[in-house]
Formats: structure tokens, sequence, C-alpha cells
């Protein structure tokens, strides 16, 4: 098989003025091709750059760059977040379940596909390694699509796998997968949180984690429980010494049994290592792993996802700052909704109380011009350091009294007061949470 590398450089000439180029994210960010096409960025015209989640030093801090470049992100990163909250930047609220089909019914159509793949095997097949989500339909979609190719990128298995014949251009570039410890980032209240929500798991479960310290928190606090099935849009270092000891078997899923399913990994190189040519991890679509038609069909759907803030209604805000964009609507309502409709499932929301600079996160109103990911409708359990309420059939006073009870002590008069303010009477007993 006769395959052509190139420089980056004549790569990204292909890509010409006024077109839409999608660029894998997370770990599979292919940071060569990016940067050398913002390179051309005298020698283009408005270019719309679209994408999920990017890592690694993207070299967007040039003036030529943010003149010729428009970020449209539908999930927002910290290395580009003041990209996307400039001039030339935007959002797109989105379900991560409903990206691909942007891509397939030309609702975004791209003229480009930016990509990090695996060394084809012996038949000339690529994985989409780290990061299958919505890259495989921005491959499928696109009217062409150029590969950075990695010997250091894991062959991962599920729906990943692209032939070289789909490439436009080929780059060889050997480097190393960035890396993120969410066990480093664990302090004392991750631990804490992680207990309460571990504390809801049943044995048989099926988890869906989301994204941070909370998250690995929990699964430290499992290595007792038996039978717990993966069914989660990331896959993290600390699901690895549960597989290992046996707690997660798969054997209780109707979707996928015996298989641990994931969209994209994301960790250190020991989980990178790990997924590398491990048939007991399937990478899927996001249009399938996301759906909550899909997720429902499993038992005891354990959701657990993550806010900025929430009023004492339970709105939950987890994408923005007020009016600042800080991530983005992500998987979230897919998994809260799926959870909420699974035999036995719990949709949970973990946050600590206050933020790293002691505000409160429980609040009597969202800030001005923050959005609602997950809607009081949708919210179920709610945990904090400080305890567990479930939020479901709790009327506006009962939810604000619940809410009351988990914020931190030094914040419970402030809200309080506002309760009062808003529902009347005189508060005399806060009901506590679990």
């Amino acid at each position: 098989m006769d395959i052509k590398y190139i420089g980056a450089d004549e790569a990204v000439s292909l890509i010409t003025s006024n077109s839409r180029v999608f660029i894998q994210g997370s770990a599979a960010t292919p940071l060569a091709l990016v940067n050398a096409l913002l390179n051309r960025a005298t020698e283009l015209d408005e270019v719309e750059l679209v994408s999920i989640s990017l890592l690694g030093d993207i070299r967007w801090r040039k003036e030529a760059v943010i003149n010729t470049f428009r970020l449209n992100s539908l999930f927002v990163s910290e290395n580009v977040r003041e990209w996307v909250n400039s001039s030339s930047g935007d959002y797109v609220p989105v379900f991560l379940s409903e990206i691909p089909g942007m891509f397939e019914k030309n609702i975004l159509p791209l003229d480009t596909a930016l990509i990090h793949v695996s060394p084809p095997d012996k038949h000339g097949y690529c994985s989409l390694g780290t990061s299958v989500d919505a890259a495989i339909s921005a491959v499928r979609s696109a009217k062409k699509v150029i590969a950075q190719v990695n010997p250091k990128m894991p062959r991962t298995h599920g729906d990943g796998h692209v032939h070289v014949s789909a490439f436009a251009a080929m780059i060889w570039q050997e480097q190393s997968l960035p890396e993120i410890n969410y066990a480093r980032k664990a302090d004392a209240c991750s631990m804490k949180i992680g207990e309460n929500v571990a504390s809801l798991i049943e044995n048989g479960s099926t988890l869906q984690m989301g994204i941070g310290s909370i998250p690995d928190a929990v699964l430290s606090y499992l290595s007792s429980h038996r039978g717990l099935g993966i069914h989660t849009e990331m896959f993290s270092d600390g699901l690895i010494p549960l597989i290992e000891a046996g707690v997660i078997t798969n054997e209780h899923k109707k979707v996928k049994r015996g298989k641990t399913v994931t969209t994209f990994v994301l960790g250190t190189k020991k989980v990178y290592d790990f997924v590398d040519d491990n048939p007991s991890i399937a990478f899927m679509d996001v249009s399938f792993v996301n759906d909550t038609a899909v997720i429902r069909k499993n038992p005891k759907v354990v959701a657990i996802n993550s806010a900025i803030e929430i009023d004492l209604t339970g709105q939950i805000c987890a994408d923005s700052i007020g009016t600042y964009q800080y991530s983005g609507i992500g998987g979230q309502m897919d998994y809260m909704r799926g959870a909420a409709l699974s035999d036995g499932g719990k949709p949970i929301i973990a946050l600590p109380s206050v933020t790293s600079k002691g505000i409160s996160r429980i609040v009597p109103f969202l800030k001005t011009g923050a959005g609602v990911v997950t809607t009081r409708g949708h919210v179920h359990y709610v945990v904090t350091e400080h305890g567990i309420v479930n939020l479901y059939g709790k009327n506006m006073d009962q939810r604000a009294r619940l809410l009351i009870g988990l914020a931190a002590p030094e914040h419970r008069e402030d809200l309080e007061r506002e309760y009062i303010k808003r529902f009347g009477g005189k508060l005399t007993t806060i009901t506590r949470a679990m």
C-alpha cells in the first residue's frame, strides 16, 4: 500500500478562504495541522473553525489570526475560552448527541475536517483513537479530510476506523498526547462530594461520568460495589482500577452488554495505554452513545454531572458565568434525561457549595445572562459536600428549603433571607440535606 506523507504546511494549503473547518478535539486535537493553518492567516479570508473541546498550545493570540479565523465553538475549553468570548468567536448551544446530525444534515456543512489518527494497519485503516465522538461524523460529512498521523495515538475499537483512501492529505507527526490528572486535582471537598454521590449508587448500576475531579472522586469510593456497567461519553483514569478489580463487569447492561461504552477518553498516559487495542472498550459515535432512547435502555443509570451554580428553584447553570461562555451544554441533558427515564435511574448534579473564592454556588437567582442547561423540571438529585437532596416532585417552597440545607453554613442566613422575601412568612426551620 503506497502511502504518501507530506508536510503540515503543504497539507493545509488545501484549505481555501470562505470555508468551514472542523477540528477534532480533546486529547486528539491535531495541533500540528491547526497551528500550520493559523500560520496562513495573511493568505486567507473568512475561515470558520468548528470544534467541541480543544487541548494543547493553539497559537491564536495574533491579530492576523483573529482577523481571518472565527472560532465557532460547540463546547468551550480553557485554551480558547477568551477567543470564543471575543469579537472573533462564538458558541453554538447544542446537545452533544445532536452535533453529528448538524454536520450530516448540512446545518453546519463542513468543507474540511482536520483529524488526528493512529497509523494505518495492514488493511489501510486508521483509528480516530481517543476521540470518536462527533469526529467520525465530521469525517463522513466533510468534502476534504486532512489527517495528522501519530504513532502515539492509541488504536481504539468501535466506530472510529477510517481508511486512508478518505484522506485528501496525510502528515506524520509523532507527539505525546496532552494529559490531565483529575485525581491530582481532587481536594477534601471533592472527595466528600464523591463519597456522598457514591452512597447513591447501587450494585448493578450503569454509570455516566462528566468531566472533572468529582467523577473520579466518586469512582474511588466504589471498590466494594459489584456488577457495575459503563455507558458514558467520557472515559478517564478512575475507571481502570474498577475494571481490573472486577467491579465493572457490564454484565447487567442492555446496550453492548459486556462492553464499556464511551465516545472519548481523557486523562493520563496510563488511560491512553489502557484503551489501546482493548476490545472491551467500545468507542462509539456520540449520536448513539448520548441518545436518550439508548441510555434509558440500561438499568439503574446513574448520571453524574456538575454545575457552575443552581438557584433556589433548581435551575442548573453549567455552561456560563453570567454572559461569559465558560464551557457548553455538552452531554449533561442527554444523560440527565436518559437516567431519569431509566428503570431505577438517578440523575445527579454534584457541585461544591462554594467557589474557590468562597462565593456560594447555591443562589437566589442565576446571574444575569446565565444559561440554564438543566431545567428545574429535569433536576432530581443535587449533592454538595454538605449532603444530598432529591428535588423531584418537590414544589418551589420545598426546593428552596432543601437547597439552603446544602449550602455552606456561612451563606445560609443570606439565602434564608432571600427565601423569606420570595416565599413570604417567617422561616423557622430549614429542611436539612440527607
